[in-house]
């Protein structure tokens, strides 16, 4: 059975498809697939916006736009859902809930990925709001898989992490009591302990969710699909697509602007990124996987038999490694020849592990820029705004330090193996591994562009206003440079001259 024929008349349910992994499986779904029956997705009313405009909205991106050229009628096929995956029953209507009986895939990607969020909140939607959908599927009949995304991160402790699920840090039905019934200031007292010291409320709850789903492998055709940190498209459905600035798209952006000068991280630690595109691929053959195996399921269920939770890390650092440190270099590279069109000073940024040296960078290069910067716009009459910028900065990379300071390595036979499943005809549209070995420096290039594009609203190729500023830039930074060495040449000198 291919593919396509896996996938033939099937509805299927996608929860967080207005997020970066949801919009791009939508759409592959939809163009690669053409023949599927339709595609129901949870959303809710957002800054005024019903449904049907938000859904209608995302039709209309860039993303969607050869799946528009190739095939127009696509968009019947999608289907509004009002829901909420904080509420209980996800919030979703009688009258929906049956329009939602026939559905055989479910892609479980709905979640909160900030660090910062309440305990109270990562727990509702993360952890409760994945067993609440559970609830729903065991009413589902014609189930074949339900397919729930969470992280390599959800065991941060874990450095050497293995495709299968680890023991608890916590009892996932204790926790959602505890969300259900104190207030949110109350929790965060007790988050640090009851987490278990990790190192945000995002990866805590994560992993209490794969609790939830290893405790319902016997009555589902569930499993766990991790991937790592999902960075911009190879090609599919185009290069360099991506629609927000987590990972090393906001890292290369806040560089390329001249608005990051220091961070606190290990330039050598390996980083495992995985590209959108190779996400999509995989999620569309782990489940074709298991409804390939839907008989055998059905088989070992009747017979009482226990099964392991199925684990797939997606994950590409073992096979096309590359550090945080070459990263900012080829970052730095490409945008001073393709610059960002609003800059405020010459890209660059140097890592140190030292945090006192980061320190002293950070005071006389972030916040002394910010304070000269914000000073000239209110001569300007202008709203300032790098100041409060510079201390979201601050706050993101405090949350991210752990990540940019550890080196993990993620163990993915399962995912090397979900290639080999692939038809051989049907490889250049499903199969992965010929992505999977990343050209940095070509993958890079066509994310900055993307980032210009998609992200800054920018053409893609810089204008020549915005190159000529750069070697002004160039001019400029040398000069303070020299300006800088210079005085502090002179001070090293007098105190020499003071102690003879």
């Amino acid at each position: 059975m291919s593919i396509l024929e896996a996938f033939k008349d099937q509805e299927i349910f996608v929860t967080g498809a207005s997020g970066f992994v949801g919009k791009a499986l939508v759409e592959k779904l939809l163009r690669s697939c053409p023949t599927l029956g339709r595609i129901y997705v949870l959303m809710r009313p957002k800054k005024g916006q019903d449904i049907e405009e938000r859904l209608q909205l995302q039709w209309e991106t860039k993303l969607y736009e050869r799946l528009r050229k190739e095939q127009p009628n696509a968009r019947s096929k999608l289907v509004a859902i009002a829901g909420d995956v904080e509420q209980l029953g996800l919030g979703i209507s009688e009258a929906d809930l049956e329009r939602l009986k026939n559905v055989n895939i479910v892609y479980h990607s709905a979640a909160s990925v900030r660090f910062d969020d309440p305990l109270r909140t990562a727990i509702l939607m993360n952890t409760r709001g994945t067993h609440e959908l559970i609830k729903l599927a065991l009413g589902w009949q014609k189930l074949k898989t339900f397919v729930h995304v969470s992280t390599t991160y959800a065991n941060p402790s874990i450095l050497d992490l293995e495709e299968r699920v680890y023991p608890p840090l916590a009892d996932w039905r204790t926790t959602i009591k505890l969300a259900e019934t104190y207030d949110e200031e109350t929790l965060n007292i007790y988050n640090l302990k009851y987490g278990n010291f990790q190192p945000n409320t995002y990866t805590f709850t994560k992993s209490l969710a794969e609790q939830i789903v290893n405790d319902y492998r016997d009555q589902l055709p569930i499993f766990i699909f991790r991937p790592s940190i999902v960075v911009s498209t190879i090609d599919d459905p185009m290069p360099g697509w991506a629609d927000n600035f987590n990972g090393p798209t906001g890292l290369l952006v806040a560089c390329g602007t001249g608005i990051l000068r220091s961070q606190n991280c290990d330039p050598n630690v390996k980083t495992d990124f995985v590209p959108a595109d190779v996400v999509t691929r995989t999620l569309v053959t782990a489940a074709y996987k298991f409804i390939s195996e839907a008989k055998l399921w059905q088989e070992r269920r009747a017979k009482g038999e226990e099964t392991e939770t199925y684990v797939v890390n997606c994950a590409t650092s073992n096979i096309s490694p590359i550090t945080m440190g070459e990263v900012i270099e080829i970052g730095k590279t490409f945008i001073r020849q393709n610059p960002f069109e609003k800059t405020l000073w010459l890209p660059g940024g140097s890592m140190t592990t030292c945090p006192v040296l980061h320190f002293i960078r950070f005071c006389t290069m972030h916040l002394l820029m910010a304070v000269v910067v914000d000073t000239l716009l209110r001569l300007y009459n202008e709203k300032p705004f790098l100041m409060k910028l510079q201390r979201r900065i601050f706050a993101a990379f405090s949350a991210l330090q752990v990540f940019a300071m550890t080196e993990w390595h993620f163990q993915n036979n399962n995912f090397r193996a979900l290639h080999d499943l692939v038809p051989d005809n049907e490889k250049a549209t499903f199969g992965f591994m010929q992505h999977a070995n990343i050209n940095y420096v070509n993958f890079f290039q066509h994310g900055i562009r993307g980032a210009k594009e998609f992200l800054l609203k920018e053409s893609p190729n810089s204008s020549n206003a915005a190159r000529y500023r750069m070697k002004i830039f160039y001019v400029l930074d040398y000069l303070c440079r020299g300006i800088a060495y210079s005085i502090l040449l002179r001070l090293i000198y007098k105190f020499l001259v003071s102690l003879w």
